[in-house]
């Protein structure tokens, strides 16, 4: 099948008229016309059915636009790629992160990325350390952020397919809503806070496994009252006097300068996580990704 007629059909495909296929391509109507009957010749099948207003697409022609759109998709891939290794004027990237640098790190490092390069198409989707471990994996994202890792199943402790390396540090502190009785506790342990009312985040969140370790290194088994999807959630219900929680400080600053939370300091406990760049192994990586790696640096 000839490339360039391929381009020529798919032009009028897209454009609904041969004149304004014409015009997509900037040639002349009749040189459109010919190389379509060229190639309906080729095929021996016919493409478009010549209406007084227009053509349509016959059911070979659907067929063939359907292919010719993936084709030529590619091949737009193929040129923004291209474009990045030429000074990142264009092209995409997709940025996955967990649910506290998405909300709480990253807004303000995508805003300084968008001011340095505006032609680079940013994507950013947000969910728990799970899922974005697992889009990761697919190669539905370019860059992932996260807390922590989650194991899961047989793959536990053989993050294999991964690489990670600390791009931040962060504290998370235990909150309880004003006037708490645990703000006069002197010598706080952890077995006493989390003797409370617990609230945590849901299962496959990064930061709840990293306050179940490190309670876990206190001999504390929790049994969270309530967990919910989001620390925003966590936060509200804190401070509307339903538990108490362990939050990561990024996502404290309003409700601390509010006076709608307070911290309160555990005796024996102090959590600090690294928050990490995670890569799949053997990905090559796009000049976009590495200009998003040095802004987090």
């Amino acid at each position: 099948m000839n490339l360039n007629h391929l381009a020529v059909f798919h032009a009028v495909a897209e454009a609904g008229g041969v004149s304004r296929g014409a015009e997509r391509l900037c040639v002349s109507q009749p040189a459109v016309s010919k190389q379509v009957r060229e190639l309906e010749a080729a095929l021996g099948l016919k493409l478009f059915d010549r209406l007084p207003r227009g053509v349509r697409l016959t059911q070979a022609g659907e067929v063939l636009a359907g292919y010719a759109r993936r084709l030529f998709a590619v091949e737009a891939d193929a040129e923004r790629a291209i474009a990045e290794l030429k000074g990142l004027s264009q092209g995409s990237l997709r940025v996955g992160a967990s649910l506290t640098i998405g909300g709480y790190l990253l807004p303000e490092i995508l805003g300084a990325y968008r001011k340095l390069y505006p032609g680079i198409d940013l994507e950013l989707e947000i969910a728990n350390t799970q899922v974005i471990q697992q889009k990761l994996r697919e190669n539905a994202l370019d860059v992932a952020l996260t807390e922590g890792f989650v194991e899961i199943g047989e793959a536990k402790n053989e993050l294999d397919d991964l690489d990670a390396e600390i791009f931040h540090w962060d504290e998370l502190v235990a909150v309880v809503p004003p006037g708490h009785r645990l703000l006069k506790e002197k010598g706080l342990t952890a077995a006493q806070f989390c003797a409370e009312p617990f609230l945590m985040r849901e299962t496959g969140s990064g930061t709840r496994e990293v306050v179940e370790r490190a309670l876990a290194q206190q001999k504390v088994v929790v049994h969270p009252t309530m967990s919910l999807g989001s620390t925003e959630a966590i936060k509200r219900a804190v401070s509307a006097g339903l538990g108490v929680a362990i939050i990561s400080r990024l996502a404290l600053s309003t409700e601390l300068a509010a006076g709608l939370l307070q911290v309160v300091a555990i005796s024996n406990l102090r959590i600090e996580r690294p928050l990490h760049i995670v890569r799949l192994r053997g990905k090559s990586e796009s000049e976009a990704a590495h200009a998003f790696f040095k802004l987090l640096s």
